[in-house]
Order: C-alpha cells, then sequence, then structure tokens
C-alpha cells in the first residue's frame, strides 16, 4: 500500500518531530522525575494513544471540521488548558507525596491513572490535532489505493514510535527522579516544578491561536 522508502521517510520525521522540545516531552520529563519510571512511562504511553486519536480523526475528517469552526478550536483549547492546570494544582496540593510512599506500594498511583492523564492532556489539545491534518497527507499517494487505509496505517506507525521515544524519556527522567526523591525537601520542589510546568504549559496553551 505504502512504498518501503516512504515509510522509512515517514519514521525518521516522525522520530524528529518526536523528540523536539515540546510540550509532550516536557509533560513526560516532568511527570517520570517527580513520579518515577512507572509514571513517566504511562504517561508517555497515554499520549500515545492521544496521538493515535488524533490520527483517527485526521482519517475520518471530523477534525478538520471541528477544526475549521472559530469557536470549537477555543472551546476544545479552553478545556485542555483547564485540565493541564488542574494536574499542575494538584501536583502543588500533593507536593512530595511521591517520596512519602515509597516505601508503601499500596498508596502508590496506579500507573493507569497516569496513562489516563497523558491521553486526555494529548487527546483535548487542538493544536496537536492540526499537527496530523498537516503532517499526515504528506505522507499519502492517493495512486496507492485508498487514502484513508494509508493515513491509519501512518497513525499506527506513529503512535508506535511515541511509544518507544516517550517511554525512554519517561524509564531515564525516572531513574534520575528516583535518586532526587531519596531527599523529602527536594521531592517536594520537583513535583512543584512539576505542577509550574503543567500550568505554564496551560498559559500557552490557552493563548494559541490557529
Amino acid at each position: 500500500m505504502i512504498s518501503l522508502e516512504t515509510i522509512l521517510t515517514f519514521l525518521a520525521a516522525s522520530a524528529l518531530v518526536t523528540v523536539a522540545p515540546g510540550p509532550d516531552n516536557l509533560m513526560v520529563l516532568s511527570v517520570g522525575v517527580s513520579r518515577g519510571r512507572s509514571a513517566g512511562m504511562g504517561f508517555g504511553l497515554g499520549c500515545a494513544i492521544g496521538c493515535f486519536t488524533h490520527t483517527l480523526w485526521a482519517t475520518l475528517g471530523i477534525g478538520a471540521v471541528v477544526l475549521a469552526s472559530e469557536s470549537a478550536f477555543t472551546f476544545l483549547k479552553m478545556i485542555g488548558a483547564a485540565y493541564l492546570v488542574y494536574i499542575g494544582v494538584m501536583a502543588w496540593r500533593h507536593a512530595g507525596a511521591m517520596a512519602l510512599t515509597r516505601l508503601d506500594s499500596s498508596k502508590r498511583e496506579p500507573v493507569g491513572a497516569q496513562v489516563r492523564r497523558g491521553f486526555v492532556a494529548n487527546a483535548i489539545n487542538p493544536k496537536v490535532a492540526l499537527f496530523f491534518i498537516a503532517f499526515l497527507p504528506q505522507f499519502v499517494d492517493p495512486a496507492r489505493g485508498l487514502v484513508w487505509a494509508q493515513m491509519l496505517l501512518l497513525g499506527v506507525l506513529f503512535a508506535i514510535q511515541t511509544v518507544v521515544i516517550f517511554g525512554s524519556l519517561g524509564w531515564f527522567a525516572g531513574s534520575i527522579g528516583a535518586r532526587l526523591q531519596r531527599q523529602p525537601k527536594l521531592a517536594v520542589w520537583l513535583d512543584r516544578c512539576a505542577g509550574t510546568i503543567f500550568i505554564g504549559l496551560a498559559l500557552h496553551l490557552a493563548t494559541v491561536r490557529r
């Protein structure tokens, strides 16, 4: 359906886009450092699933229809910004909680919670939707068959490489965070820094334009 050369080019471009500094990277790194390897990798997995969701919207044409409306775009970005603020505020309110529960696994937050947060943070971000609407069609060749099937395949490939890269970021960030978390006072500030990053990203999202 899609030539091997096109797939390799797409994967190379996708990897460059994924590793480039951006909101998702910052969130994965901040969660990994402040909450540990599992949390960072879980948040990264959630972001990857969110990316695939945007692929579905782009494939079905829903994303283009929704984002063509100024009011819909504004609504989505404000919901996304509010959610990021919520995560940031929670990080401030429970600063240092990770360090206090290191020895009690029964009190540790389930990884699934971070997966959900990563998914929601990515899925309701209209900037990500705009990216996929503009990015995927560049690697689609109508002469090779069903356009929607090609876009879906590209979306799956993008999600897979995102899982690998974000998972690696979360793992390494968690390794660093595990050492820093041994100092309770420093752990508090790590959580507060993570919360500040989320709130800063929320303010940035709230002010973007199409």
